[in-house]
């Protein structure tokens, strides 16, 4: 895979910020060299999170994400604001970019505590330079700051090698999906069901990542549907190390595969790539607990057509009403869209997460704990109702306490 076909949601989310005519737009077009952003004299440009992916060296594959100004008014100006601080949830690097002829005000302040709060790296720009007499700007002490100027190109190569020095290398060689659980020459099937649901011609995401993860640590991978994996277990002759099954075949492939054998599923290895593996086992025993008019809160990263055996507004919620005899109410949400008050919910059931970065997705466990409100994830869940969660951990027996 180049660089120019990593996922959105591997790449590093590098989130500008700034007031309206900071020059955050220009700032953006300066440090990649190319025409990403509008740029106007008229304020309030920019009234959305606009997401560009890019390559920006020497920091690689990036998605950058351009910001409405922090001083916006009105009603609409406040969801714009609103829609600005919702973006530091999934911002792996902050840009502030400041109006060095103004210095920094309080939204400016505000956004940096925000920033600071949340522990995401960062650096302040103080754009404008070029209408500084002598071009002389002074820095409060112990800031990553830099004094720039979008219109002359001044210190923007600067900029971005100051941007590079506060992600750590270790950081930007990224966590493994399942590379690290095998050695060379591993054999592992991956057992992907053809269904109604699944996308013509090719495979998901997750899929699709897996697969080159299992490439990058030298081992092999087989893949089959289910409905072929009985036959393929006979012809195989050496031991495999692990079956990685879609969460909706969960039931048949466990009921095939040799007990000796590690198997779990891929929305498991999505929850321990993108966040608490331990968090979604532990939350996934309040299944157990549901009562009638519970409402539980179904939540996806990303928005898509729904079949109509979809997995997470059907089949899903079928399975828990099997498994519990209650008359639950369930509750959706998609993509960007997450609820910030949890606390009407007794339980939420995330999917894989694959359209959403760590930092997102870590967010997103976190608001749930801090409101004690459970969370878990559709294949702990479907693995739990089936009778075959420990099984299916294998191959993370630090967590088989839990069970």
């Amino acid at each position: 895979m180049g660089l120019n076909d990593t996922p959105a949601a591997n790449r590093l989310h590098i989130g500008i910020f700034g007031r309206r005519n900071a020059g955050k737009s220009s700032v953006i077009n300066a440090i990649t060299g190319q025409d990403l952003a509008i740029v106007s004299e008229l304020r309030g440009t920019t009234t959305d999170p606009v997401f560009k992916t890019m390559e920006l060296l020497p920091l690689g594959p990036v998605m950058i994400i351009d910001t409405p100004g922090l001083d916006d008014e009105g009603s609409l100006g406040d969801m714009r604001i609103r829609k600005a601080y919702q973006v530091l949830n999934k911002t792996d690097l902050a840009l502030l970019v400041l109006d060095a002829t103004l210095g920094m005000t309080p939204e400016d302040e505000a956004i940096l505590e925000r920033i600071k709060a949340k522990k995401i790296p960062y650096v302040v720009a103080w754009n404008k330079m070029d209408l500084i007499e002598g071009g002389q700007i002074t820095f409060p002490a112990g800031e990553n700051s830099i004094a720039i100027s979008s219109m002359s190109g001044a210190n923007i190569l600067e900029l971005k090698e100051l941007l590079a020095r506060q992600i750590p290398e270790e950081e930007n060689q990224g966590r493994k999906i399942i590379a690290d659980l095998l050695s060379p020459e591993d054999l592992v099937v991956l057992v992907i069901p053809i269904d109604k649901a699944a996308p013509k011609g090719r495979l998901i995401l997750p899929e699709q990542q897996t697969i080159r993860d299992i490439l990058d640590a030298h081992a092999s991978a087989l893949v089959v549907q289910d409905t072929g994996l009985k036959n393929l277990l006979g012809r195989i002759g050496c031991r495999l190390r692990m079956v990685v099954t879609d969460s909706q075949a969960f039931e048949t492939v466990a009921a095939i595969t040799p007990a000796e054998i590690p198997l779990t599923s891929f929305s498991i290895l999505f929850a321990r790539y993108k966040g608490n593996l331990e968090l979604t086992v532990r939350g996934v025993r309040t299944l157990s607990d549901l009562r009638d008019d519970d409402r539980v809160l179904i939540a996806e990263g990303c928005t898509h057509h729904r079949q109509c055996n979809d997995i997470g507004t059907v089949k899903l919620p079928n399975w828990i009403h099997q498994f519990t005899g209650r008359k639950i109410q369930f509750h959706y949400c998609s993509g960007t869209e997450f609820p910030d008050d949890l606390t009407s919910f007794r339980m939420i059931i995330h999917c894989g997460a694959c359209m959403l970065n760590e930092r997102e997705m870590k967010y997103r466990q976190q608001c749930a704990q801090d409101q004690s409100v459970p969370i878990t994830n559709y294949g702990v869940s479907i693995a739990y109702m089936h009778g075959i969660l420990k099984r299916s951990l294998q191959p993370f027996p630090e967590l088989y306490a839990l069970l």
